[in-house]
């Protein structure tokens, strides 16, 4: 490999992906390491000095490290982020607790919301107060406004969300504050820069849960990048955004909250670019990794961007159960459902699995490394699935027998079912858990998963791919090349991108085009400055957007506005979108503005889809367990460079995964590299 190598890293719950690619000459390697839970950034390093040990002056040679990372998401489901207080207006300090009002169970009179992350005694308020266009009503009191901030520091607060009423039209007050801090110790996040948009609870909740995880994430991508330097690179680190973008270290450090889903954006991305080149109009991304399972539903080849995403759901399924994160975020659904998911029966003797998870630490029952309960994993060997010497090279060795123990003990002693048996109810299990969350997140869009084609990835996803894709009605299935370390690859399909928004409520026709401009490139003139720090010289994309809605409606859509800022064109566009969500438009009523939004994107090389080179054969066949017979019959076992046309059932290795075709099932390797699968319409 020649100089110019570019590598992609990401760091799951259970392993941390690596993915070297040579643009020179298309070849890519893969690699992986087990996640260092406590300390992610050894397990990033240890595995970069892995790789240099096979390419000497690797660190020197590459002209990029793109990074995704589950820091930020682990640190708010875990609740691990530091302690946080929160500056708002007199009368405002429980705007994270009011909420929005909004139940979102009608009919369950005990039901719960997730505890803010500023807890009430540490939100305090300050007098002061402006208007919704920015004109100041009432001065901020600054005398008030140093005891608070003394008070928290006292209380042993180390950061700060500082959410004033109407920041997003003057950010005035909220910047006095941050003059007020300084010299205090307190890392702060003014909800002017995190999120100048309406509607308070949103961000309010945004701008808390930003400095809720800062000073972790900043520690970690400065701890990161020294380690970086210590291996001799001297490259940018770039990160990848929830939103399908990547941006520079000093970006991400200062609005880690952007970085929520890092990780399976990169597999999302990878898997869009996929579904186009096989001519798929709509794809289903399919994620399976060592801790959770992400789907996302991709129509016409662009991702599916959102602003209400949550986390931290009280119920996984319902909508309004969770905290939001208003800044762009790829939707998607993630469920605890992975290879390390623990299988038990509760206490009405019905078979459970996950949401917890034995991870990388200690890991299944199977790896030796002292975990004790049963996985789905653990069932995969069981099964016959799994072969031993794929993962000896990773250096676990695989033991079968304390997999079928942990499994007897766990599931199939309470149920009254042999080890074989108990281990093929955890694999059914887990593949209905994870087709009834991607059913479930497709009705939410009005949109049918059967009609998708599901493209699989992930340590898991080649392996139940199939079984879920049966389940959700789909009849063909993609599995890439390097699919184990699919969102590695996505890392670098990511282009540098930046989108910033300012919200500027009003009417379309009540709007000066003008001044419409202006705003716009003033969000451009922000948003390029990030991405020219991130890719200096690079050529541009600005796109334009806005979030519209009817007069008078309390939700509004994303709308590309490609064309000039008239009334009648922007009103155009805004029915062409609003039919697009609803099958209906209201011509008589009149579509107002919420929220300005722009993207800029770079343009950048990036890896295509290419065909690996042959070098395997296949070997003799292993039985694995057949849903259709019920029983363990003969698979054939191959690698997947050597795969050209078969029917199933078989079991094709890669680097990390293992593809399973079942029986009846067809599966062609297109001349890009990537198994196209025929699933019968009755697949079990």
């Amino acid at each position: 490999m020649t100089k110019g190598l570019r590598l992609g890293c990401d760091v799951g719950g259970s392993f941390t992906d690596f993915l070297l690619y040579d643009p020179a000459t298309g070849a890519i390697e893969t690699h992986k390491v087990p996640t260092t839970p406590q300390a992610p950034e050894v397990g990033v390093l240890q595995g970069l000095a892995e790789l240099a040990q096979a390419h000497p002056g690797l660190t020197g040679r590459l002209s990029s490290l793109i990074h995704g990372t589950t820091l930020v998401i682990n640190a708010i489901i875990e609740r691990k982020g530091a302690v946080t207080g929160l500056i708002t207006n007199e009368g405002f300090r429980d705007v994270l607790e009011t909420r929005r009002e909004i139940r979102y169970d009608i009919y369950d009179i005990r039901q719960a919301f997730p505890r803010p992350f500023v807890p009430r005694h540490l939100r305090h308020e300050v007098p002061g107060r402006l208007g919704p266009d920015g004109a100041e009503i009432v001065p901020l009191d600054h005398d008030r406004l140093r005891a608070e901030l003394a008070a928290l520091t006292e209380a042993g607060v180390t950061s700060v969300a500082v959410c004033l009423l109407h920041s997003y039209a003057n950010p005035d007050h909220e910047q006095q504050v941050a003059r007020a801090a300084e010299g205090l110790g307190l890392d702060l996040s003014l909800s002017s820069d995190v999120l100048p948009e309406v509607q308070e609870f949103e961000r309010f909740a945004t701008t808390s849960l930003n400095a809720y995880v800062r000073p972790k994430v900043d520690q970690y991508l400065g701890a990161l990048e020294s380690g970086l330097t210590r291996a001799g690179y001297d490259r940018p680190l770039f990160l990848m955004q929830s939103g399908g973008g990547v941006i520079g270290a000093a970006a991400a450090r200062k609005a880690p909250v952007r970085l929520a889903e890092s990780g399976p954006v990169g597999g999302v991305l990878a898997a869009g670019k996929l579904g186009r080149a096989a001519g798929a109009d709509t794809v289903l991304a399919f994620d399976m990794g060592g801790t959770t399972a992400k789907s996302c539903l991709i129509t016409g080849g662009d991702l599916p961007m959102t602003r209400a995403y949550e986390v931290d759901r009280v119920h996984r399924f319902r909508r309004g159960s969770g905290t939001p994160l208003a800044v762009p975020t790829v939707d998607l659904i993630e469920i605890g459902a992975g290879g390390g998911s623990i299988a038990r029966v509760d206490d009405l003797g019905l078979l459970r699995i996950g949401p917890e998870s034995a991870a990388s630490d200690p890991g299944p029952a199977c790896f030796g490394r002292g975990g004790t309960r049963a996985t789905v994993t653990d069932a995969n060997l069981v099964l016959g699935y799994l072969d031993p010497a794929e993962f000896r090279a990773g250096g676990i060795v695989l033991d079968r027998q304390a997999a079928q123990d942990v499994i007897a003990r766990d599931v199939g002693d309470p149920l009254g079912l042999d080890p074989l048996a108990a281990a093929a109810a955890i694999v059914a299990m887990v593949d209905e858990s994870m087709s009834q969350a991607a059913r479930m997140y497709a009705a939410e869009q009005g949109k049918d998963p059967a009609r998708a084609t599901m493209v699989a990835f992930g340590g898991g996803g080649p392996l139940h791919g199939a079984a879920v894709a049966a389940k959700l009605g789909n009849t063909r299935l993609l599995v890439p090349e390097a699919a184990g370390v699919f969102s590695a690859l996505g890392f670098l399909m990511a282009t540098p991108s930046y989108e910033v928004a300012r919200s500027l409520p009003g009417r379309i026709d009540a709007l000066d085009p003008c001044t419409l401009a202006r705003e716009f490139d003033a969000l451009a003139a922000e948003a390029s400055a990030v991405v020219t720090a991130a890719a200096p010289g690079a050529r541009l994309t600005r796109r334009r957007f806005a979030e519209m809605r009817y007069v008078g409606q309390g939700h509004q859509l994303r709308v590309a506005l490609d064309g000039d800022l008239a009334p009648e064109t922007m009103a155009r566009a805004f029915s062409n979108a609003y039919l697009d969500a609803y099958g209906y438009t209201c011509d008589d009523l009149t579509p107002e503005i919420v929220t300005l939004r722009v993207l800029v994107d770079a343009e950048q090389e990036s890896p295509g889809f290419t065909p690996g080179p042959v070098s395997g054969a296949e070997t003799a066949p292993r039985p694995a367990w057949c849903a259709r017979s019920n029983a363990m019959v003969p698979h054939r076992v191959l690698p997947f460079d050597a795969v050209t046309d078969l029917t199933g059932p078989a079991l094709i290795g890669q680097p990390g995964t293992t593809i399973l075709v079942p029986t009846g099932a067809t599966a062609r390797k297109a001349p890009q590299g990537w198994l196209d699968i025929t699933l019968q319409e009755d697949q079990p």
